[in-house]
């Protein structure tokens, strides 16, 4: 029997970090810089390039060579999430309960997104908190169990326009809360008008609490005494859109799932699909969108998160606090379920994600005999080539 060999996944033809280089001038003569997104912007550029130093790939085989540089490792990043997401993903493996989980997505209207802009933090922080005290309670409430969860924070739409929400993977049940009894909800989690609704008031209860003391003295839309309490009327009004499917049931399956969306960011550089001169053209959900590379850069730096915030988060039963006690009682009740029962109650049907063809897949294979592979050697010193 033979196997195809695999090909080295192809460089993309575009990189943020060209339009960085080719438009960043132009960018900060129109507006200053964070001191995030300054760094962010340095990293980028400095990324697998001869600044930071790296090894040389010489091929076992055919003796083919080429420099391989180190990575920025910064978050933002496209080109350094793939080993961080691999790690994460082997750490979060210990943890994961054997069991089906769903995929909740809680989105914030799009009338507090200049709020959330203004006091991106605090208003970021706000979001988890009513999202997973939404999820906390009516597990309690509703289906009589605590819940496991882990949340991720995303704040862009695919044409990189400012969009905050968090994506959550929630259990299919729960031990009971008495902790005697493992209670699975595989096909139908929590109605989804309902965790719209109680999200909404959690929300705007945070946003209270941030305007009383005082976290959003000088934006605009609150210099008139009524600001505040318009916004307020506005977004009790309108319907808090949650979205909820269920993913994948093997722990293995939910992991490359989630793994997608904890280490993904604004956009690839494989989305970014044409330039021409001063345009830079994306792929997005329904075709491509054109926009000029000043404005590339806009859009971009808005994604840039505050220094240190922690943007996967986890809940419940997957809680830190929760690893030794509710965790480690809930992971014995389910292998004692599962030597019962030859059938797993809280698995989905669905079959695995296709990552195999993931951008982030490293080869150590030639790309030019395509046999041998690469090995790391040390670069030639400036001294060697003189």
């Amino acid at each position: 029997m033979s196997c195809a060999a695999v090909l080295p996944v192809a460089r993309p033809a575009f990189e943020v970090a060209d339009i960085v280089r080719d438009f960043g001038a132009a960018f900060r003569r129109e507006r200053a810089l964070t001191p995030e997104q300054a760094e962010v912007f340095r990293a980028i550029t400095a990324c697998r390039t001869s600044a930071l130093g790296g090894h040389l790939d010489v091929c076992n085989r055919c003796g083919f060579s080429q420099p391989s540089y180190n990575s920025c490792r910064n978050r933002h990043c496209p080109k350094c999430q793939g080993a961080a997401q691999r790690a994460w993903i082997n750490e979060r493996a210990k943890r994961i309960l054997p069991v089906g989980h769903f995929h909740v997505v809680f989105t914030v209207p799009d009338v507090l997104h200049r709020l959330a802009a203004f006091r991106r933090e605090e208003v970021f922080a706000a979001l988890f908190a009513a999202a997973s005290e939404t999820l906390l309670e009516l597990g309690i409430s509703r289906l009589g169990a605590d819940l496991g969860f882990t949340m991720v924070l995303h704040t862009w739409t695919r044409d990189l326009r400012f969009h905050p929400h968090v994506h959550a993977i929630v259990s299919a049940g729960g031990p009971s809360l008495d902790g005697s009894q493992w209670l699975s909800h595989p096909r139908f989690l929590l109605p989804v008008r309902v965790l719209g609704a109680v999200f909404r008031g959690k929300m705007l209860d945070e946003i209270r609490r941030l305007h009383a003391r005082g976290a959003f003295a000088g934006f605009d839309a609150f210099l008139d005494p009524d600001g505040f309490d318009r916004l307020m009327a506005r977004l009790a009004k309108k319907r808090w859109v949650v979205y909820a499917k269920r993913p994948f049931g093997r722990p293995e399956h939910v992991l490359a799932y989630l793994g997608r969306y904890t280490h993904r960011v604004g956009i690839s550089n494989h989305r970014i699909v044409a330039r021409h001169g001063d345009l830079v053209t994306i792929a997005t959900k329904i075709g491509t969108a054109t926009i000029h590379g000043v404005e590339f850069l806009r859009r971009f730096v808005q994604h840039v998160l505050p220094k240190r915030f922690v943007k996967i988060r986890h809940y419940g039963l997957y809680a830190s606090s929760h690893v030794d006690t509710k965790l480690a009682a809930s992971r014995a009740q389910l292998a004692a379920l599962s030597s019962t029962s030859d059938d797993d109650p809280s698995a989905f049907e669905g079959s695995p994600p296709d990552i195999s063809s993931s951008p982030v897949t490293a080869s150590r294979l030639c790309p030019q005999c395509l046999t041998g592979s690469l090995i790391e050697a040390p670069l030639p010193s400036a001294l060697d080539s003189s």
